[in-house]
């Protein structure tokens, strides 16, 4: 029963077959000009396709574009963060170091400066005592 059903389809497609490639030289009008018609929108996709896979490929370049300069732009900031980093390291190493040069060590500074002390004066001769006489 399966092998009649199989000959069964097996005729019917070699009759297909057989009368498509025999072939129909006859279009009715109205089939010609849809498949013109569907010929020429085939066309306009066609086009329409490549401009957008033109601009597609364009647009793919100038994300690579842009993604290099981001990248460019990231790899810079980080060496300026670092620099910045670096310069509050150093401002805050000669804040302290001002800090303790302007720190009070006046008493210690006072000690050590020789002061210039006046001349010492010659003792004051006592007058004699006058003799009452």
């Amino acid at each position: 029963m399966m092998i009649r059903t199989r000959q069964s389809m097996l005729m019917g497609l070699l009759a297909i077959i057989g009368l498509t490639l025999s072939g129909c030289d006859y279009w009715p009008p109205a089939l010609q000009a849809q498949i013109e018609q569907l010929r020429s929108e085939i066309q306009t996709s066609n086009m329409e396709k490549t401009q957008l896979q033109s601009q597609l490929n364009d647009l793919a370049k100038g994300k690579q574009d842009l993604q290099a300069q981001v990248e460019s732009l990231d790899r810079m900031n980080r060496e300026k963060t670092g620099m910045i980093s670096s310069l509050q390291n150093e401002v805050e190493a000669l804040r302290a170091k001002a800090a303790k040069a302007s720190a009070p060590k006046a008493p210690a500074k006072s000690a050590a400066k020789p002061t210039a002390k006046p001349a010492p004066k010659a003792p004051a001769k006592k007058k004699a005592p006058a003799k009452h006489t």
